[in-house]
């Protein structure tokens, strides 16, 4: 991948598609955004194309390629090229790409989407979350990195967040992402490398108030959703502690068949108030104590 300067300029075809507009109007100037929606500053428009503040001019003949690409995010690589923000894992032999939304991008991993973006975005989708386990105050895990927007809501009430990643080339897509950059800033996340089944061992028995699982699909990572880790998930929450557990849309056949499971399988590793959160397509569960 290219080699970018800090704070890189990323846009996609929501910042591309306003401007090209707005060069239609005749306008020479306008509001945009140099960080995928995180900010709004104002850029001048002209005939060679856009200028944002403290960057280089953007092509028209740019803007238009970025405006066509509806499943790509750009960044501004250090010889002026806008460049997709894709990567291909070594680890586990599939394509990593970052996906544009309205909001907060997604990362497409393989091809498949690891938020809900059908009638929310990834930010909305991860506020469910958060709420169906209850803003902690404590130590919190989160068992799956992706672009750390788990770990970095969490970190505003938490004292601390452990977050695990499997895919070290997720978390460069995620260095990429403007949204993302509480996950590298913030003093009280902690990140981890490798498979949360395995890593989870490392750390003491109710040593988290609060755990957010929220694995890959079932078809890319079975063995999270079983009873053997959904044990190791129950060590590790503190007695009282609460935990969210993923599993995807609830009324789809799959849905209904994984949530029935995975209701099972943490009663039988000793959770209990195991019930259905359905505003954040998962299962909510509490440890005695």
């Amino acid at each position: 991948m290219v080699k970018i300067v800090t704070a890189p300029l990323v846009i996609s075809l929501f910042q591309a598609r306003p401007l090209l507009d707005a060069r239609k109007k005749g306008l020479d100037s306008t509001v945009s955004s140099p960080d995928l929606g995180v900010s709004r500053v104002r850029v001048e428009l002209y005939t060679e194309g856009v200028v944002f503040p403290g960057h280089e001019p953007l092509s028209w003949d740019g803007l238009e390629a970025v405006a066509r690409a509806e499943t790509s995010c750009f960044m501004r690589g250090d010889d002026g090229a806008l460049v997709k923000i894709q990567a291909f894992s070594e680890k586990t032999d599939r394509p990593v790409s970052l996906y544009p939304t309205v909001g907060a991008p997604t990362v497409l991993v393989a091809g498949r989407s690891m938020h809900r973006i059908k009638g929310t975005d990834p930010w909305a989708d991860t506020v469910q979350k958060i709420k169906a386990v209850g803003a902690g105050t404590g130590r919190v895990l989160d068992t799956c990195t992706g672009l750390g927007y788990t770990a970095i809501l969490a970190a505003r009430t938490a004292a601390s967040v452990e977050t695990v990643e499997f895919d070290p080339k997720v978390s460069d897509i995620a260095r990429f992402n403007p949204w993302s950059r509480e996950l590298f800033d913030n003093p009280k996340i902690t990140r981890h490398f490798g498979d949360s089944f395995d890593v989870i061992d490392g750390f003491p028995d109710g040593a988290f108030s609060r755990i957010i699982h929220d694995p890959p699909e079932f078809a890319l990572a079975g063995h999270l959703y079983s009873l053997e880790f959904h044990r190791k998930l129950f060590r590790a929450l503190a007695k009282g502690g609460r935990l969210f557990h993923y599993i995807g849309n609830p009324e789809s056949t799959s849905g209904k068949r994984n949530t029935a499971g995975v209701i099972k399988r943490l009663k039988e590793a000793g959770f209990i108030n195991v019930v259905e959160a359905k505003a954040a397509f998962g299962v909510s569960a509490r440890k005695g104590g």
